[in-house]
C-alpha cells in the first residue's frame, strides 16, 4: 500500500479495472468525474487539487479490493459536506447505498453545538451508528483518515496533535477491530510520530542502524525454517520476514520500560502454507529444531480473535540466540489477516462477475462487536457519554470464554456471568439466577477467565436485581438492566428508589426526615438537572442515577452542619483539658456520612469513632504513616507524618491524636495523592506522562503543566489509588518515561 507518493488517477483505475467488471469500472469512473467537476478549483493545504484527496482516498480502498459502491464513495465522500451536491442527488444517480454510505462519512452540519468536544462527539455518534449498519462505512473513513494523517504536516502543531490523538484513540482501534491491519500500523506509527516526535524519530533513526544487521538476520532464521519445512514435503510454502512497527516498539518500551536495545524481537518470521493441517506440521518443524520460549505460544486457528484474525503464534531462540517470533497461517488465513471484514467484499476472480462476496453468515461474529454498537446506542444520555461507552466496550482488554456448546465469546476484563448472559441473549440475561463455571457453581460475584466455560442458569420469569447494576463489568449489560427497570412503571421507580434511599440512610445513622423532605428531594433533583423528587427517585429506581451519588447530594447540607457543630463541641472540650469528655461527645454524636469515608478506614487511638478528614495538603493514602490534628470546625484532620503543616509547638501538641489505617490495603480505589513530575520540556512528555499514568490506574482526577524559564516542565497531577504501593508503582512507572528527571509527592 503506497504511503507517501500521490498516485494518478489512471494509476488507481488500473488497480480497481483488474477487477471489477468492464460496466462497474464505467460506474467507478463517472463518479470521479462527477466529484472533480464537484471540487474543481477547491485546494487542499499542501497545495495540490483537491480531487487528489479522493484518489488518494480510492487508491487505498482498491488496494483492499472493496467492491464498485464503496469506491463510488470514496471518489465522493467530500462532495456533500464541501460542494453543492446533495445527497438526495447521489441517491438519484447510484443508489441508496452509495448515499448511506456518503451520508454516514459526512460529517455534521447546520447544528450548533457549545463545544468542539461535544461536535467531536456527535460526529463518532453518527459515523459508529452509520458503520453498525453498514460497514462499509467506516472502511471509507478509515481510508480517508489515513490519508489526512499522511499529510498532517501541513496543519498547525496543535491541530496535529489533536487529530493524531482521535486517530489513535478511535480509528486505530477500529482498524484493529475490523482486521484492518496494514491501516492499523500506519495510523499507530503516523499517530506517534505527532504525538511524540522525539521518540518516533530516535526509534527510527535507530531501526534504520541495525537494518542492515537485522536484514542479515532476516535472511540466516528464514533460510532456515525453509530448510527444516521443506523436509515435511508439505508442497507450497512460503517463509517471508518482517521488522516490528513503530509504535509497537514504543509500546513496548513505554509499558515495560526498556530501552531500544533491550528489545530483541524487533523482527518476526511469516510462514504461508495451503492448510490447517500444514499450519500445524510446520510448528512441530520449528519447535523440533528450535526451543520454544515458554508461555508464548497462541493458538489463534483454534480460538480465532474477534476481528476474524486466525494464526499460530510461537517465540523460539533463533539462530542468533535471540527470540525470534514466528507466525504461521494458511494462505487464506493470510489473505483475511491483511484485509480483514474488507476481505468479504473481495469480488470472485472471473473479471465479469457482478455477484459481490457479502458476509456469510458463519462470518458474522467477527462484526459482533462491531453490530453490538446499536445496542450501546440504547442506555447512552448524550453522545459523549456513548463514544466513551463504545471506546470503553469495543477497545478495553478482553477475556474469552466459551458456552457449553462451544461458542466463543469476548467479554471486558473484569465480566462476571451476568455479563455473559446478556452477551448471549437479553433474554437470556433478564432471565439469569446463577451460573456454573467449568462444572461448578459459582457467585453471580464470579469474576470470568479467559479459557472458562460458563454455563447460565435461568428461571422461567425475570429475575433482574437492581444490584447487578454495580456487579457488571460490560456497558451493554448495564444499559440492558437499566433499559428493563426503565420500562417498569414510574410508581414502581419511584418506591424502589424511596425504599433505595431510606435503607441507606438508616444504615448510615442519617435522619431520615429531614432528608427525605419533599423540599430537600426537590432542591437535591434540581442540582441533578431533574425536575422534581419524584423524578430524582425514579433515576434512581431505574438505575440511571447511582445511591451514593443521590445520597451524597442529598445530606452534604445536614452532614456540613453537624459535622461543625460536632467539631467545635470536641475542640472545645479538648482545648480546656477534659480530653475524656471531649471523646465521650465523639462517641454520643458520632455520623457517619454517606460514601466512602475516612471514618471507616481510620482508628484513634482510644475512641470507637470521631468525624475525620484526610488532609488536602499532604494527600495521605492507606500506607502512609499519619498522625490526627484536631482542627477548629473539621473534626480531626489527617496528615502524613511528615508533613510540615502538622504543627510542632509545645502548646498545640495536645491537639495531636495518634491514629492508624484499619486497612493498611486499602479498601476503595481511589485515595486522592497529589504528585509532581520534573522533565525536560520536549514535545509529547506530557501525553507520555499521562499515558503512563493511565496505565496504572483509572483515575487521573486533574493535570496541569507549566515550562520554567530555565526550560524544565513541570507536571502537577491528582490521581486516585488504592494504597501507598500502588502509589509508588505508578510512580516508579511515571519516572521511567523518556526525559522525566523526578517524581514526587506534593506538600502544599
Amino acid at each position: 500500500m503506497p504511503k507517501s507518493k500521490n498516485r494518478s488517477f489512471e494509476e488507481v483505475h488500473d488497480v480497481y479495472a483488474e477487477y471489477l467488471s468492464e460496466s462497474q469500472t464505467q460506474e467507478v469512473d463517472s463518479a470521479y468525474e462527477l466529484a472533480k467537476k464537484m471540487h474543481a478549483g477547491q485546494k487542499r493545504k499542501t497545495g495540490e487539487d483537491y480531487i487528489y484527496h479522493p484518489i488518494q482516498v480510492v487508491g487505498i480502498l482498491a488496494d483492499l479490493k472493496m467492491d464498485k459502491d464503496t469506491l463510488i464513495s470514496g471518489f465522493l465522500h467530500d462532495v456533500v459536506e464541501d460542494t453543492p451536491e446533495s445527497n438526495d442527488q447521489i441517491r438519484k444517480v447510484y443508489g441508496d447505498d452509495v448515499a448511506d454510505i456518503v451520508d454516514g462519512v459526512t460529517k455534521l452540519g447546520k447544528i450548533h453545538y457549545e463545544s468542539t468536544e461535544e461536535i467531536m462527539a456527535e460526529n463518532h455518534r453518527k459515523l459508529l451508528l452509520a458503520m453498525a449498519k453498514d460497514i462499509r462505512v467506516i472502511i471509507v473513513k478509515l481510508a480517508d483518515r489515513l490519508h489526512n494523517m499522511r499529510t498532517l504536516e501541513v496543519h498547525r502543531p496543535e491541530k496535529q496533535h489533536r487529530i493524531a490523538s482521535e486517530t489513535l484513540d478511535i480509528y486505530a482501534p477500529l482498524a484493529h477491530r475490523l482486521g484492518l491491519a496494514n491501516i492499523k500500523w500506519e495510523l499507530e506509527d503516523l499517530s506517534l510520530r505527532y504525538l511524540d516526535p522525539d521518540q518516533y524519530y530516535r526509534i527510527a533513526k535507530m531501526m534504520h542502524t541495525r537494518r542492515e544487521e537485522r536484514d542479515k538476520e532476516i535472511a540466516v532464521a528464514t533460510e532456515q525454517i525453509k530448510r527444516a519445512i521443506d523436509t515435511l514435503k508439505i508442497g507450497h510454502f512460503e517463509v517471508n520476514g518482517r521488522p516490528k512497527h513503530i509504535y509497537s516498539i514504543y509500546r513496548k518500551m513505554t509499558d515495560k520500560h526498556k530501552h531500544f536495545s533491550e528489545i530483541y524481537d524487533l523482527l518476526a518470521i511469516r510462514v504461508l502454507v495451503d492448510s490447517v493441517v500444514d499450519c500445524y506440521a510446520a510448528l512441530g518443524a520449528i519447535h523440533a529444531k528450535w526451543k520454544p520460549l515458554p508461555g508464548r505460544f497462541k493458538d489463534y486457528i483454534a480460538l480465532p480473535k474477534p476481528n476474524g484474525y486466525q494464526s499460530l503464534h510461537t517465540t523460539i531462540i533463533g539462530p542468533n540466540g535471540r527470540p525470534l517470533e514466528v507466525q504461521i497461517r494458511t494462505f487464506e488465513m493470510h489473505r483475511v489477516a491483511e484485509f480483514g471484514v474488507a476481505a468479504h467484499w473481495a469480488y470472485k476472480e472471473n473479471k465479469g462477475s457482478d455477484r459481490q462476496a457479502k458476509i456469510k453468515n458463519s462470518d458474522q461474529q467477527h462484526l459482533n462487536a462491531i453490530q453490538g454498537i446499536l445496542e450501546l446506542q440504547e442506555g447512552a444520555t448524550d453522545a459523549e457519554q456513548f463514544v466513551d461507552t463504545v471506546k470503553g466496550d469495543l477497545f478495553s482488554d478482553r477475556v474469552y470464554a466459551f458456552t457449553p456448546r462451544g461458542d466463543v465469546l469476548e467479554l471486558p476484563v473484569g465480566s462476571k456471568p451476568i455479563d455473559m448472559a446478556f452477551a448471549i441473549h437479553s433474554d437470556v440475561g433478564l432471565h439469569t439466577v446463577g451460573a456454573k463455571v467449568n462444572g461448578k457453581i459459582v457467585p453471580l460475584e464470579y469474576e470470568i477467565k479467559t479459557g472458562d466455560i460458563v454455563e447460565i442458569i435461568t428461571s422461567p420469569t425475570p429475575k433482574v436485581s437492581r444490584d447487578w447494576l454495580s456487579l457488571v463489568a460490560s456497558r451493554r449489560a448495564r444499559n440492558k438492566i437499566r433499559a428493563y427497570f426503565r420500562q417498569q412503571t414510574r410508581s414502581t421507580n419511584i418506591d424502589a428508589g424511596r425504599q433505595m434511599l431510606e435503607k441507606y440512610l438508616q444504615d448510615k445513622q442519617l435522619p431520615l426526615e429531614e432528608s427525605m423532605n419533599e423540599e430537600n428531594l426537590t432542591a437535591t433533583a434540581a442540582k441533578l438537572h431533574l425536575f422534581s423528587g419524584d423524578d430524582l427517585l425514579a433515576a434512581l429506581g431505574y438505575g440511571e442515577l447511582s445511591l451514593q451519588q443521590v445520597a451524597n447530594r442529598l445530606t452534604e447540607d445536614i452532614r456540613r452542619r453537624r459535622e461543625a457543630e460536632k467539631a467545635e463541641a470536641v475542640q472545645e472540650a479538648l482545648m480546656s483539658g477534659e480530653e475524656e469528655a471531649g471523646k465521650e461527645l465523639i462517641r454520643k454524636g458520632s455520623a457517619h456520612p454517606a460514601g466512602n469515608n475516612p471514618e471507616e478506614d481510620i482508628t484513634i487511638a482510644g475512641i470507637d469513632s470521631m468525624l475525620i478528614h484526610l488532609s488536602k495538603c499532604c494527600t495521605p493514602v492507606p500506607g502512609d504513616r499519619i498522625v490526627g490534628y484536631v482542627t477548629k470546625g473539621r473534626g480531626v484532620t489527617v496528615h502524613r507524618i511528615q508533613c510540615p503543616n502538622v504543627p510542632k509547638t509545645p502548646e498545640r501538641s495536645q491537639r495531636i491524636l495518634q491514629v492508624d489505617w484499619n486497612d493498611p490495603e486499602g479498601n476503595r480505589p481511589n485515595y486522592d495523592a497529589d504528585l509532581i513530575v520534573t522533565s525536560a520540556d520536549r514535545p509529547g512528555v506530557l501525553n507520555d506522562v499521562i499515558r503512563s499514568v493511565n496505565a496504572n490506574t483509572h483515575y487521573l482526577n486533574a493535570v496541569s503543566a507549566h515550562v520554567q524559564k530555565d526550560g524544565v516542565c513541570l507536571i502537577n497531577l491528582s490521581v486516585g489509588v488504592r494504597n501507598v504501593d500502588q502509589l509508588q508503582h505508578l510512580m516508579d512507572a511515571a519516572s521511567g518515561v523518556h526525559d522525566v528527571y523526578e517524581i514526587s509527592r506534593v506538600f502544599h
